[in-house]
């Protein structure tokens, strides 16, 4: 066989095989593509679900900065920053931002006795309560432990009666597995632009309900600047303090007490007041504190028991017959001398102790203490005149009202400024009835509308006081105001709370109309 053919020969004989190896090689890649494909579906896919997985747990960190995992509302951070845009839309000098502060009193109590579970329920439902205020939906967030804010678009008026309707919403009793818990509330109150720039807000709001908290909690104020006073300031201010009686810059003013039926004064509260030099008027949110902190309290409070004896004497001599109204601290009723310098100071002054009101908000006169117990009946063997302020905030019940040796309740600020509301007016109703069954007078205080006014004498409430009638003033404004009308101004003045008024048609709006003061004026 020549070459050539031997050549052909080979080659044909190696065509199957070369076919063959091709074949494989084909599969092969063919299988590698199949498998590279398939690997990056499944990369593709696991990929897409470990996006997913980012995505929502990014979700769940943002919801974590905006949102409180607890109550649902916002957080602080998310308040903060909500903030910067609320602010500018108030920049136009139109309209008025305010900032509602809100702490719970004597939250721990809750985790003290049931335990952290209980704590976080009673949180839950506190905020669940902010979120359906009702009217316009406010913004509310969590800020701390037991501290809410609340943003509303309001001016100050409208601020001061939301925080008395978050202060009634907040103590209505918190049930937790078959147990209630009762609480209060203390709000402070800061507006802008007229508390501060938007990054104090905050912070002035928090200072404010703080001031509260330290004053026994159960009701609101607006930050004043005299709140934000360093530790320097603090010490020079307690420096200042323990010099004010001797240099004669405490000071009581006067705050007329309206019988609702004959619109005679029948008493008047006594107020303390510190002009300071230079600072001007401090409040007795900054002071009493420093002073109850410090031991100051005691001479500052015999003090004013003094005083107003005094002036009580004063008076009378020139025929302004009407109770003198002190209010008294849980530091003084804890001295056990307190009752018979009463007693000696009324003396000295010639005043009959029935004509001395002592008022003991109703957080102090509740107390079970031994302590409160031997105060109580001292006073009621004195014959003092014992009247159980900021009545309806605390967690008495009717057996223990019927204990203290009280002649008056005055109905918490807070239920006045809600009597728009139906359960406002309710609680109204139900004190008064009760207090009349137990033979105690009624006073409601915080009256500043002429509705209110109304509603409170179809009530049957006893006496009134307020903005509405009079704003305090010093003695001698409540002596110009007697003389006001000549001779005939002293018949605004009765010789005792107690003494018989006799029922006669009365046209209220014209009558609340003529008397002296009335609308505010002082």
């Amino acid at each position: 066989m020549s070459p050539l053919a031997a050549g052909a020969a080979a080659a044909a004989a190696s065509v199957p095989g070369a076919l063959a190896r091709v074949d494989t090689l084909s599969g092969l890649l063919g299988a590698g593509l199949l498998l590279a494909l398939l690997g990056l579906w499944l990369f593709r896919r696991v990929s897409l679900r470990l996006r997913r997985r980012l995505a929502a747990a990014q979700g769940q960190l943002e919801a974590l900065r905006t949102h409180d995992p607890l109550t649902g509302l916002l957080t602080r951070q998310a308040l903060e920053a909500g903030l910067e845009a609320a602010t500018r839309a108030c920049d136009d000098g139109r309209r008025r931002l305010a900032l509602l502060y809100v702490g719970l009193d004597n939250f721990r109590s809750v985790n003290d006795s049931d335990g952290p579970g209980a704590g976080d329920a009673v949180l839950v439902e506190a905020g669940r309560r902010l979120a359906a205020l009702p009217g316009p939906a406010p913004v509310a967030a969590r800020v701390a432990g037991d501290e809410f804010a609340l943003l509303v678009e309001a001016d100050r008026e409208r601020a001061w009666l939301a925080a008395a309707e978050v202060i009634a919403l907040l103590s209505r009793p918190y049930r937790v597995e078959g147990r209630e818990h009762e609480l209060t509330a203390s709000v402070g109150i800061a507006v802008y632009p007229d508390d501060g720039s938007r990054p104090r807000l905050l912070a002035h709001a928090a200072l404010a309900m703080r001031a509260v908290k330290r004053g026994g909690g159960g009701a609101h104020a607006c930050y004043d600047p005299a709140l934000s006073v360093d530790r320097r300031e603090q010490s020079e201010l307690l420096q200042d303090l323990r010099h004010a009686l001797e240099r004669g810059e405490l000071q009581l003013y006067y705050q007329p007490k309206i019988d609702a039926r004959s619109l005679q004064v029948t008493a008047a509260e006594a107020l303390l007041r510190w002009q300071h030099p230079r600072r001007g008027m401090i409040s007795p949110l900054i002071f009493v504190p420093l002073a109850e902190q410090h031991g100051l309290i005691g001479t500052i409070g015999r003090w004013v028991i003094e005083e107003a004896c005094r002036q009580a004497a004063l008076w009378r001599g020139r025929g302004l017959r009407m109770r003198v109204a002190v209010n008294l601290s849980p530091h003084q009723l804890r001295q056990d001398d307190l009752v018979p310098y009463i007693e000696a100071t009324l003396a000295r002054h010639g005043i009959p102790p029935s004509r001395l009101t002592c008022e003991i908000t109703e957080t102090v006169a509740v107390e079970d203490t031994e302590v409160t117990r031997r105060a109580f009946e001292r006073m009621r063997r004195a014959g003092l005149h014992v009247s159980i302020d900021d009545f309806g905030t605390g967690q008495s019940s009717l057996a223990t009202v019927r204990r203290l040796p009280a002649a008056e309740l005055k109905i918490d600020r807070a239920f006045v400024a809600d009597l728009a509301s139906a359960k406002a007016r309710t609680i109204v109703q139900t004190i008064v009835k009760m207090a009349h069954d137990l033979g105690m007078r009624v006073v409601a205080e915080g009256v500043e509308t002429e509705a209110q006014r109304d509603l409170l004498v179809e009530m049957g409430c006893d006496e009134l006081q307020g903005f509405l009638f009079a704003r305090p003033m010093t003695a001698t404004a409540i002596a110009l105001w007697a003389d006001d009308d000549g001779d005939e101004g002293q018949r605004g003045f009765r010789d005792s709370l107690f003494a018989p008024t006799l029922p006669a048609p009365l046209d209220l709006p014209a009558a609340y109309a003529a008397l002296p003061g009335a609308g505010g004026a002082g």
